[in-house]
């Protein structure tokens, strides 16, 4: 069903908040040419060689002082792998974790790569659902003292697809749960760099013992999805493991691709590059938000993300997500309905919907054009309730 859906975004009359792509204007062409070109005249041959397993050192050591800045967490470069995106890093977890059967916990909606990824290995799905502040701790404390999960994956900053952070509290229950059990946490940060509003929450790491938490990265959002970056911070026993899966499969990630990153680093200011990026979605986050406050109906309800790429709208009953897709395709509008976030067939009341990469005159448009589908549809609902009521009075 998504391969379909993106297949329909791709025409030029769509407006569509259906894909989950950054913004191509942030994408630095000039500036990747120009490292690209230094990485070939300095580092020559090695450049286009057979690399370690593990991937380039200096790229690695970056990432653990990002670490530092960011979280005050004292990473050694040894505990990082490179990944082709943070996809791959999931793979490769599945892979190293999970017998068939094997107990999974993971939200509701959940990540859908993460889903396809891990659904390979036949895992057996908890899910725990999400609310303002993060997971509901009671069903997840149910699971891990009942279930015994394996793992239980976690976005825990602007999750994809709900949009929501965890609270500093929820964050400090779901680590008093997990620090009581065997299973293990893997906290995927893929848009920790891009929250715009509230405070920084504390990662994982500084609430579990280092062995009980993996954590993941990608350089997808704030640099370029098309080099497929990303990483797998582990400590060594895990990691060892990963990259026996990771020869395995690819021997290691694109070479030329990591060194042309790095010198991206050392050239630019990522920081700055970053601010912009925050700085342009919390204007179409906020817009979107807005519009939504002034032209949908009041039965439909919706997260306030600080951060990332996404908003999570909920419709009332009895209306269907994917019966709402059809109806704004019909108005050329995409959006994603939410079953696929969900591993037990649930979340057809759910749409997920982009704010990254639309510009402000096609939100106000396309929220437009939503708004409308959405109030037609609600009254076609109610007028085929108020049909039916005098037919049950009758009986």
């Amino acid at each position: 069903m998504i391969r379909e859906i993106l297949k329909v975004t791709e025409r030029p009359d769509i407006i569509s908040f259906a894909g989950g792509l950054p913004d191509p204007a942030f994408l630095d062409v000039a500036g990747v040419a120009r490292a690209a070109g230094e990485v070939l005249g300095k580092d020559n041959c090695a450049a286009l060689q057979y690399a370690t397993s593990e991937g380039f050192l200096p790229l690695r050591e970056w990432i653990a002082g990002r670490y530092r800045t960011r979280f005050g967490l004292s990473v050694d470069p040894g505990e990082i792998l490179i990944t082709n995106g943070s996809q791959q890093a999931l793979d490769i977890l599945g892979r190293i974790f999970i017998d068939e059967g094997d107990p999974v916990a993971i939200e509701a909606p959940g990540y859908l790569g993460a889903i396809q990824a891990f659904s390979q290995y036949l895992p057996v799905f908890h899910p725990v659902l999400l609310g303002p502040e993060g997971p509901d701790t009671s069903e997840l404390s149910r699971i891990v003292s009942t279930e015994g999960p394996v793992f239980f994956y976690a976005i825990p900053n602007s999750q994809n697809p709900s949009g929501i952070s965890y609270s500093t509290r929820r964050r400090e229950e779901i680590a008093s749960i997990i620090s009581d059990s065997e299973t293990v946490l893997i906290e995927d940060d893929a848009y920790g760099e891009l929250q715009f509003t509230g405070d920084r929450r504390p990662s994982f790491s500084r609430l579990l013992p280092r062995d009980r938490v993996i954590l993941l990265g990608s350089f997808s959002k704030i640099f370029s999805p098309g080099m497929r970056l990303g990483w797998l911070c582990a400590e060594r026993e895990i990691l060892d493991h990963a990259v026996t899966a990771k020869q395995a499969s690819d021997l290691h990630s694109n070479i030329l691709a990591q060194r042309i990153l790095h010198r991206y680093l050392l050239c630019n200011d990522i920081d700055a590059h970053i601010s912009r990026i925050k700085k342009t979605y919390a204007a179409r986050c906020s817009l979107m938000l807005n519009l939504m406050d002034e032209l949908f109906p009041g039965e439909v309800s919706y997260t306030r993300p600080d951060g990332g790429m996404f908003i999570w709208l909920t419709l009332p009953s009895p209306l269907s997500a994917t019966e709402l897709y059809r109806r704004a395709l019909a108005e050329n509008v995409a959006i994603l309905p939410g079953t696929p976030f969900y591993t037990n067939g649930a979340g057809d009341r759910g749409v997920r919907l982009n704010f990254s990469n639309a510009d402000e005159e096609k939100i106000t448009e396309g929220m437009t054009r939503l708004a409308r589908v959405v109030h037609a549809y609600i009254r076609e609902c109610r007028k085929g309730q108020s049909r039916r009521r005098p037919e049950k009075e009758q009986k």
